[in-house]
């Protein structure tokens, strides 16, 4: 079983930790004497820290991809939690639980694919229905789109990011179209299928990667290709009907410069496009805040520069949760001692085998 998580590892702050975690990055760098040291990005499902390995000589064989054994010790620089490892191998088969090392959605998966199934129930619209169906019964779709992330790094980024997605704008879409009293089955058939090119773009396993037709062609393209090859196995579909679903995902990113080939010219795709938008972002304060905490940085203190929304953000809640204790008690709570951690052996009571 894992013991330390990376998100635990600020409460291990200067202290000599041995656990597992897989290695997102490898860069094998040199110092100013010439000496090699590797630079390492580790993750798990909690999320990842930097990591610096300054003398190689206890360096096992690992790439990155591997899960692998670290001895380390972890300590701060420039405010950020890091691990200086001492020493490193590839972990072996039977030693780790890969669940562990990639990060995944905290929502049941099965409850998720019952919700999303449930929207697509509700249709009127004998076509879309059909046509979600013919994604939605395909084993090996089906299979892919309960694992996908929505991404690589930025928003929904786990295992199940991309269902999760899906789920949350159906739920926004759905109240949305009541209230400008748009083309629900259509708008919500935008939402299931803007991103299924994403099911080929994307590679996942202990790291998320972009495949080479993801590389050369992109999602957008990916999708139109998959919703086309659908639509040809349904006799009758409808051709104006076909345009307008091709047009919600051609055009949901927005603007040109996002990559979309058009610009939303009918009102579910402007829908589309804003909500995909703000979901992503929300997404972002969230994954952030939790970043900003398993850093060890203080509640109620602002983030560093988020590059996908080009500013620093606020977290409200643990923010006024302080304004309410007022600057007497927040300096009473400061000037507490620390509650001391339970000491252990230098190597964490674990140790790593060459």
């Amino acid at each position: 079983m894992k013991e330390f998580f990376i998100s635990d590892l600020a409460n291990y702050e200067n202290q000599v930790i041995t656990g597992f975690f897989a290695v997102a990055s490898r860069y094998d760098r040199s110092k100013r004497d010439g000496a090699r040291y590797f630079a390492l990005t580790l993750t798990d499902r909690t999320g990842q820290i930097e990591a610096r390995m300054w003398e190689t000589a206890e360096a096992g064989e690992f790439a990155s991809g591997d899960v692998v054994k670290v001895r380390g010790q972890v300590c701060r620089y420039k405010e950020f939690l890091q691990l200086n490892v001492e020493k490193i191998r590839r972990a072996n088969p039977g030693e780790f639980d890969l669940g562990d090392y990639v990060p995944r959605t905290d929502r049941n998966i099965d409850e998720l694919w019952a919700e999303l199934n449930t929207y697509v129930e509700s249709f009127t619209d004998p076509w879309l229905k059909a046509l979600l169906r013919a994604f939605l019964d395909d084993p090996e779709t089906a299979a892919a789109l309960r694992e996908a992330p929505a991404a690589k790094s930025m928003h929904h980024a786990w295992i199940g990011g991309l269902l999760e997605h899906i789920v949350s704008l159906l739920g926004i879409a759905d109240l949305a179209s009541k209230h400008y009293g748009v083309h629900r089955d259509l708008l919500l058939t935008g939402v299931v299928l803007h991103d299924i090119g994403k099911l080929q773009e994307l590679r996942w396993g202990t790291s998320f990667e972009y495949s080479v037709e993801g590389q050369l062609l992109g999602h957008i393209t990916i999708g139109i290709s998959l919703i086309e090859r659908k639509i040809s196995a349904i006799p009758g579909f409808p051709p104006g009907l076909r345009m307008l679903v091709e047009h919600l995902v051609l055009s949901h990113h927005g603007k040109y410069e996002f990559g979309s080939p058009k610009l939303p010219m009918i009102p579910e795709a402007m829908l589309l496009h804003y909500l995909d938008d703000i979901d992503a972002k929300m997404q972002t304060f969230r994954s952030e805040f939790a970043r900003h905490a398993t850093a060890g940085r203080a509640p109620g203190e602002v983030t560093d520069w988020v590059r996908s929304l080009e500013r620093p953000l606020l977290n409200t809640a643990p923010f006024l949760a302080l304004d309410f204790l007022g600057l007497d008690e927040v300096q009473k709570v400061d000037q507490e001692p620390e509650t001391e951690l339970k000491e252990e052996a230098p190597n964490g009571g674990i140790s790593v085998e060459d």
